[in-house]
Parts: C-alpha cells; structure tokens; sequence
C-alpha cells in the first residue's frame, strides 16, 4: 500500500496478465456487520462501485454510514479475470483498487455516498492517491442503473465547480457502467476492522462537497 514505482497508464487488453477463470474464495459475511458478502441483499437494495485510493481505508468510510447493507473490496475497470493483489499491484491488469457498497436508497441517498466519496480523497491526481502511485490508485465510480449515472454526473459537476472556486484542478475520476468487479483475497476484506492501526493513505483536499447540501450544480 505504500509508494511503488508502477506504470501510469492502463494496459490494453492484449498486454494485460491473463488471470484465470476461477473466482476468489472469499469469507461469506462481512467481518463487522456480519451480512452476506455477496448477497442477497434485501429487496430495494442498491450496489454501486468506488475506487479512492487504497481500498482498506476507503471501505472503511462506507460500512461506517446508516444505511450501507454491506461492503467489500476487490479489482475493477481493468481487463484481468479474477486477478490477485500481487497481479494487481504490477499495474498489469489495468484494475483499480474498488470497495462496492450495497445500499438502501431509502435511508441513504446516493448523494449521501457521493458527498463522502469527493470529500475523502483528492480526485484530480490521476493514477494516483497521495505517495500511493500507480492505476489501481486511481479515482473511479462505477454506476449500475441510469438514475446512478445522472447522480454523479451532476455531483461531479457540482464539485468540480467547488473544486476551482479554490483554485483546484480538474477531477480525473473514472465514471462508468460497472463491468466486473473480482472479489479480494479474505485478509483484505474489511481489513481495517481487523488491523485498526493498519495503514490508511487517504486524504481529501479540505473542499467540501455541495451536492446533498441543496445546492445546484454550477
């Protein structure tokens, strides 16, 4: 999890680790609430992917929110089927580090989430986080319905405006259609709940973030 000397830019498919057809054999239930890892989750529950840097503490923001049904981590946006950490720390997968966050939307908005995800990180660093250096590092958001997509299109915008008012750069985040997300080794799953002085790289750059607050993007 710390400073690497990594490539900064994601390998086509042709260049990407091959990876195997074989899925991560992952712990059933989440190590602090106890809910199935990988479901079901109860009817209305929503799933939505993010990626802020190194994933141990980034899940951890999210499991701590009312509302949140479950967390996990693992590796998405890339082209490697079921990679491990050690593949996806060479930069050869062309996978972020990814924490998925099923959600009940009638307790949590998703503006909720999005207001923690801009605040928690600095998401104008491209392939990066702080001293964290390399593609898995990187800022991303992966929408699973249309509604999601419009959601944090108008939260990027409203925090981007936020961002310039300060004198900030332009936000690098990854926003796409979730494709596959492959599961982390068990040790990495809620890893901060199990190691509480573990190590956690996060750092946001002190702007708040609008959306949420009922105030239109800019």
């Amino acid at each position: 999890m710390f400073f690497r000397t990594k490539p900064t830019a994601i390998p086509s498919a042709a260049e990407a680790l091959p990876g195997r057809p074989q899925e991560m054999d992952v712990a059933s239930s989440h190590y602090v609430n106890g809910a199935p890892l990988k479901g079901p989750y109860p009817e209305g529950a929503e799933t939505i992917y993010f990626g802020l840097g190194c994933f141990w503490g980034a899940e951890r923001l999210f499991w701590q929110l009312p509302g949140v049904i479950v967390t996990a981590v693992g590796y998405q946006g890339g082209h490697t089927p079921n990679p491990s950490y050690e593949e996806a720390c060479t930069g050869m997968t062309g996978h972020t580090e990814s924490v998925k966050v099923a959600y009940d939307p009638r307790i949590i908005p998703l503006e909720t989430l999005l207001k923690t995800f801009w605040e928690e990180h600095d998401p104008t660093q491209g392939m990066r986080q702080g001293n964290d250096v390399g593609t898995q590092y990187r800022s991303a958001i992966y929408t699973t319905t249309p509604e999601q997509a419009e959601i944090v299109a108008a939260s990027r915008q409203a925090y981007q405006a936020a961002l310039r008012r300060q004198g900030l750069g332009d936000i690098t985040t990854e926003i796409a259609p979730a494709g596959p997300f492959y599961y982390a080794e068990t040790y990495h799953q809620q890893y901060l709940a199990k190691n509480p002085n573990g190590y956690c790289g996060l750092n946001g750059t002190g702007v708040s973030c609008p959306i949420g607050l009922g105030v239109a993007a800019q």
